[in-house]
């Protein structure tokens, strides 16, 4: 009877794990082998990091402040790769300069609408974040992206700009050194960790 019943109860737990994997049917399934069915899910990956150690206050004032710019921007910088990478597509198609800056302008103009708002609302270590994103994206500086797009004298004037602000945008992503916690931060957030 308690074996009966133990099967019972196992086959249960089986069928309410497929009826709620239903909807992740790509990443889970079910194997029979040699009469046995067994079931098959991929898991995200998990990063297992030391403990934050915080010398004092400030340091994990830091450490959260980050936290949450990190997730606050991190879709922005995915969204606006993505949307980089199609403004290249299109471009290559386009046969001349004039119908490429033409095309720019809307394409501008659309991307305008889309962030403006979102982006009036960051805070400035947000911004700075964002900048920092999108290089660890395109293995690009936020320099390299303006003069890409926009071109060399612009390029210039928003780094000039942002000299006035002690920032730079010349600078580079540093995983493995200075931004080391953003990347801990970042791998954390994206395997739904954090």
């Amino acid at each position: 009877m308690k074996r009966s019943f133990s099967i019972a109860i196992l086959l249960l737990a089986v069928g309410i794990n497929l009826f709620a994997a239903k909807q992740y049917m790509d990443s889970c399934m079910l194997r029979v082998q040699d009469g046995d069915t067994m079931y098959l899910a991929y898991l995200h990956e998990v990063w297992v990091y030391p403990p934050m150690q915080f010398k004092n206050k400030k340091q994990e004032k830091f450490y959260w402040r980050t936290v949450r710019d990190v997730k606050k921007c991190l879709p922005y910088a995915k969204m606006i790769t993505a949307d980089m990478a199609y403004a290249d597509a299109e471009l290559a198609k386009l046969p001349d300069t004039k119908s490429r800056k033409k095309w720019w302008r809307n394409f501008e103009r659309k991307l305008y609408k889309k962030y403006e708002k979102d982006f009036r609302d960051m805070y400035a270590s947000q911004g700075l974040m964002l900048m920092k994103l999108m290089d660890r994206e395109t293995d690009k500086t936020s320099y390299q992206l303006i003069e890409q797009y926009k071109g060399k004298a612009a390029a210039n004037f928003w780094q000039f700009v942002a000299k006035l602000f002690k920032n730079d945008l010349k600078e580079e992503y540093d995983a493995s050194d200075r931004d080391r916690i953003i990347e801990r931060v970042i791998n954390l957030v994206e395997a739904g960790q954090l």
